[in-house]
């Protein structure tokens, strides 16, 4: 058989093997009552559409179209919410990162009348993370580790196609040198994503920023000369907080959460076989008027009385046993952040209209460019 003929025949079989495969699955549960909607393409499934959609920030309406077309049943998958990390684990680390933001804001926001936030917030928290979690200080291996990160982070939605200098090339080529660390690493780019839209929002909220800012002075006040922040100092943050919810409620930081069915499931008459893929988006449930009021509008107020909201409607971090091990040290990192920025810095938006994707996590399109002004110093010496 000649070479042509083998390329063939191996085309062939490459393209009739996943119909194969799609039809006998089909046959396999046509007797079950299975979920509505279409299955997409043998292999993929719907997983090029999900991604488009992701990357021009139209996935609300994505999903609100497959939630109207296949019924009400499939509106939400709640789960029971248990966190991995209690807040006494943070609280002998809060001095690091009280470190490492003040660092940062010397080096890269001190004497700047423009920069770009999205870069730089993805490598502070990225630096507070390699710092508390690793004891990496600043050099040339956190300085490496962070391109390889970057690079793992694109990767991670994109097509499994292993070829060179594609992005899911490039990840697999990180990834030897970052898998121990994964697990722990993973909750920088949440903080960062939270820290990015807070500044995005308070651009456009002169009296919530006044009110972070009120709050923020009067825990310094309280404060001698180059004493860092306490875990007392953050846990009075309350009204700071309740911005960064909302923050994370009109703009979470993940678009959504796999699960896979160990069991057959029985869902309000349908049937999950076992080994099917789960998914969850958190947008749908933030943004539906049956929990929260106008939910398009940015409102930090509804968190004054969080009982109001019902259970599980509010999931930024996910949920069940698998929920974001890291979602107490990205509250803390996002908080002492927030203390140095707002005591010390005003900023404009250098682009009032710029919109953002999701390519895997939310990224305002041009980086968040921002025109900035010193209002006064921090009242903390860097050390």
């Amino acid at each position: 058989m000649s070479m042509d003929s083998s390329m063939l025949l191996a085309l062939l079989l490459a393209l009739f093997i996943p119909i194969l495969l799609h039809l006998v699955t089909r046959r396999k549960y046509a007797s079950y009552n299975l979920p509505s909607g279409s299955l997409g393409f043998p292999l993929i499934g719907q997983t090029i559409s999900l991604l488009r959609a992701l990357r021009k920030n139209t996935d609300y309406q994505w999903y609100q179209d497959r939630i109207k077309k296949y019924g009400e049943e499939l509106k939400q998958v709640r789960s029971a919410v248990q966190g991995y990390l209690r807040p006494e684990m943070v609280t002998k680390y809060i001095w690091k990162m009280d470190k490492e933001v003040r660092r940062h804001i010397d080096l890269h926001w001190v004497g700047q009348k423009t920069l770009t936030v999205a870069p730089l917030a993805k490598r502070l928290t990225f630096n507070i993370t390699c710092s508390v979690f690793f004891g990496e200080e600043a050099g040339p291996i956190r300085e490496a580790l962070a391109t390889d990160f970057e690079a793992l982070v694109k990767a991670t939605l994109s097509i499994p196609v292993n070829i060179p200098f594609t992005k899911f090339n490039k990840g697999l080529s990180a990834s030897w040198r970052i898998r121990k660390l994964l697990s722990r690493i993973a909750c920088h780019e949440t903080t960062s994503v939270l820290i990015i839209f807070l500044l995005r929002y308070l651009a456009n909220e002169p009296d919530i920023l006044g009110n972070i800012t009120e709050e923020q002075e009067e825990i310094a006040r309280n404060k001698g000369p180059n004493e860092p922040l306490t875990w007392d100092d953050v846990s009075r943050m309350k009204y700071t907080w309740k911005v960064a919810m909302e923050t994370l409620r009109t703009v979470p930081a993940i678009f959504g959460s796999f699960r896979t069915a160990f069991k057959d499931i029985e869902y309000q008459g349908y049937h999950i076989p076992k080994g099917w893929q789960i998914f969850t988006d958190q947008i749908v449930t933030h943004l539906d008027t049956n929990f929260f009021d106008e939910p398009r509008k940015f409102d930090p107020a509804r968190f004054h009385n969080q009982s109001s909201i019902p259970p599980y409607c509010f999931v930024p971090f996910g949920g069940g046993p698998r929920m974001c091990p890291g979602n107490e040290f990205a509250k803390t990192g996002t908080l002492v952040a927030m203390h140095y920025l707002v005591r010390q810095f005003r900023w404009k938006l250098c682009c009032k209209e710029e919109g953002y994707r999701k390519d895997p996590t939310p990224m305002p399109l041009l980086g968040l460019p921002i025109d900035l002004e010193t209002r006064s110093p921090p009242g903390y010496a860097h050390s």
